[in-house]
């Protein structure tokens, strides 16, 4: 019997420092571990799933990478494997994959990508073949700050191994076949190796995407709103050391190099902007596209993290980061009086910080942590302005710089927090869980536009409480409650008027409370994990016509059903799937809930598989199901259905696999592009413009051998 409690100043216990690795002995085909399989993301320190009161889910390199080989990219891949994360919305956001309906806390080796400003491109930062797996916790978690209101995704890099030279390659391309541009190619390079004392990894990913097409074989527009992956390159290096300074001491460095970004000269040709009474309407795609502002995300990220297994009787770890980013966005057609003026903006984010959490085990059932969390995150934002004549000229296809004012108002927040977690093991079957977070930030805005900046500071105390039940023979029951909280975007709530200002209207930040039921069985035939929510808070995020952000005073809850199956069959046949039903509203002004804005709510999904394996030779064929949604404005998203289909062969020299995506060649609107013409138009032009088609049947074929 163990009493297990958690007395810290909260930290993202360094995933390098685990040296963990998963001991499933199946070839899992949904997005679940072993119950022995040790995570980061339950307790911020290295703990069995098992020994967390919540439902975990854990993606590993061989999984991301039968998804990968089908076509898909990172979020696509997730959204398929991981219950209660939204599908995918395609291109270069993730703007609404929300996690059971709520905001997601994304993380590389407990580094936050998630920021202040509400950007969604945080799947938009490594290659997944940099990736070794990827940790899930799905609800709102006290544990790890602002943003986790959803849940959190820990993306855990490729670990260094000793020994070696060991090389890693991968080469691949897909396409539809529709012209001689719908074509994707890939290619990757690792190395590893070292002593037992001092280890390096290496490696290199490139992607230098085509054009993509729709089911009918049409070219598809540009996401002009957040900007797609069509004629985008990218290329992400990440590079690690680890020194084992003795027998209890690591210290590990990583670093990341992360470019992603236009390249084509394919864009939108509007034919009337120079007509009487321009507008958007009959716009085409043409090349002689050329900007002085592309769409592209830039980020490097610096992380180093030691870990003293034995200080003062105590493992402690330690972490601090530093990350910068760029977001670029491409010319967007901005309302004035004579037609339409084009605009593009970039957007840029430094954020430093450390960590630092011990844990001790003060007797055979007592165990302690403890520590402090700092961090300081800087935005400012510019847009460029394009010439208008020129832009009307060419009809929108030359885009070169008149001026650049400020986007929004810089700001900078400063965060310390503190954290409290407490695990009891009251009997062989029962664990009970409490903790408390206390989080301040100091918020600074600047001077935007003659409207006055000004500070304000934000405390938030969240709470959870959990129990955990083993059976003894597989099965796990867990009943959870747990607050996360979110500060909204502060860039676009200041500065669009000087009645919004600092002192006079504080932005108020948002607490969600959860509560969980949840349920695991583990088995020689069965892996099951299954959990149904209930989330609510006292405030709502909104966006007006110009997409500024507003908070309302109204109750917004979400609740819902996730839920993952694998059966194991004999002679290598598997099957199973996934399912989250959810269902967001929002209390109006008259006291009745009403089904939340179509533009915000997540929608159900469901997976279902069918796969085999020998070891040489692998099979697999995944349906993916969007659900529709409408809500009681008769706003309405229509779901879809897509198949995929996988195959691999091993041989002498390597792995060739085959991928078919999307294998019916359905023609759908993807949910962003649906939310985006809700959004856009007709304020900013046409339905069309914005409405991003998914992509059809594609190809995928691919190598991949270590040696």
């Amino acid at each position: 019997m163990k009493i297990r409690l958690t007395v810290g100043l909260a930290m993202a216990a360094s995933s390098a420092s685990v040296g963990l690795h998963a001991q499933d002995a199946r070839d899992a085909g949904s997005a679940q571990d072993t119950q022995d399989t040790m995570v980061v993301v339950g307790s911020r320190t290295p703990t069995q799933i098992s020994q967390i009161p919540g439902a975990v889910w854990v993606v590993d390199k061989e999984q991301l990478r039968d998804q990968i080989d089908t076509g898909a990219d990172l979020k696509t891949a997730l959204g398929r494997l991981v219950p209660g994360l939204d599908l995918a919305p395609q291109g270069r956001t993730n703007y609404g994959q929300n996690l059971r309906g709520r905001s997601a806390q994304v993380l590389i080796d407990g580094v936050s990508l998630n920021s202040s400003r509400g950007l969604s491109r945080q799947f938009d930062s490594i290659d997944p073949f940099n990736i070794e797996r990827v940790e899930v916790l799905s609800g709102a978690s006290s544990l790890y700050g602002g943003g986790a209101t959803g849940g959190i995704i820990n993306i855990v890099t490729r670990k260094s191994r000793s020994g070696g030279p060991d090389w890693r390659t991968e080469a691949g391309v897909t396409s539809g076949f529709n012209d001689s541009d719908d074509l994707d190619k890939r290619i990757a390079q690792s190395v590893s190796g070292g002593s037992d004392r001092l280890r390096a990894y290496l490696g290199v990913a490139y992607e230098d995407n085509g054009r993509h097409y729709d089911a009918n074989g049409d070219e598809i527009f540009p996401d002009l709103a957040q900007t797609d992956l069509q004629d985008n390159r990218s290329i992400d290096v990440l590079g690690k050391l680890t020194f084992d300074l003795d027998a209890d001491q690591t210290l590990e460095l990583t670093t990341q190099l992360y470019r992603s970004g236009y390249e084509g000269d394919r864009g939108v040709y509007f034919p009337n902007l120079e007509a009487a009474e321009p507008n958007l309407e009959d716009a085409e795609i043409r090349n002689g596209y050329r900007s002085d502002r592309d769409p592209a995300t830039d980020r490097t990220m610096a992380n180093l993290q030691y870990h003293h297994a034995n200080l003062l009787g105590q493992n402690f770890y330690l972490q601090a980061y530093h990350r910068e980013e760029e977001a670029s966005f491409q010319a967007f057609p901005y309302p004035v009086a004579e037609g339409s003026e084009f605009r593009a903006s970039k957007q840029n984010t430094d954020l430093s910080g450390a960590k630092a959490l011990f844990d001790a085990e003060l007797t055979d059932t007592i165990d302690l942590t403890y520590g402090l969390d700092v961090d300081r995150e800087r935005f400012d934002a510019s847009q460029m302005y394009f010439d208008k004549g020129l832009s009307d000229a060419s009809g929108g296809l030359v885009q070169e710089e008149a001026s650049i004012e400020p986007r929004y108002p810089g700001y900078q927040v400063d965060g310390i927090s503190g954290f409290a977690q407490g695990d009891w093991q009251v009997t062989e079957g029962l664990k009970l869980s409490a903790g408390v977070r206390r989080q301040h930030m100091d918020v600074e805005i600047d001077d935007f536009q003659g409207i006055p900046g000004g500070e304000n500071d934000y405390d938030a105390t969240l709470v959870n409480a959990g129990a955990l039940y083993d059976f003894g023979n597989g099965h796990q029951n867990w009943l959870q409650f747990s607050q996360g909280f979110e500060l909204p975007d502060p860039a676009k709530y200041y500065g669009k008027s000087p009645e919004v200002s600092v002192s006079e209207n504080p932005l108020d930040a948002i607490k969600t409370d959860q509560v969980e039921l949840g349920w695991r069985y583990n088995g020689a035939d069965w892996s099951t994990q299954a959990a149904i929510y209930y989330a609510w808070s006292d405030k709502a995020i909104e966006n007006d016509e110009n997409l500024n952000v507003s908070v309302i005073d109204q109750k917004k809850r979400d609740y819902g059903f996730e839920g993952a199956a694998t059966r194991y069959f004999d002679n290598g046949f598997e099957a199973g799937g996934t399912l989250h039903l959810v269902r967001s509203e929002q209390e109006n002004e008259e006291g009745d809930w009403e089904k939340r804005d179509a533009r915000y709510a997540s929608l159900s999904s469901a997976t279902a598989f069918v796969g085999w394996s020998d070891f040489e030779r692998s099979a697999r064929l995944q349906a993916n199901h969007a659900f529709d949604l409408e809500d009681d404005e008769d706003r309405e998203i229509d779901g879809y259905t897509t198949l995929d289909l996988a195959l691999s062969q091993q041989t002498g020299f390597g792995k060739l696999s085959l991928g078919v995506q999307n294998l019916l060649n359905k023609e759908y609107s993807t949910v962003w592009g649906q939310r985006a013409a809700m959004f856009y138009s007709p304020y900013y032009g046409p339905e069309y413009l914005y409405d991003y088609q998914g992509r059809g049947r594609t190809y995928s074929l691919s190598w991949s051998m270590d040696y």
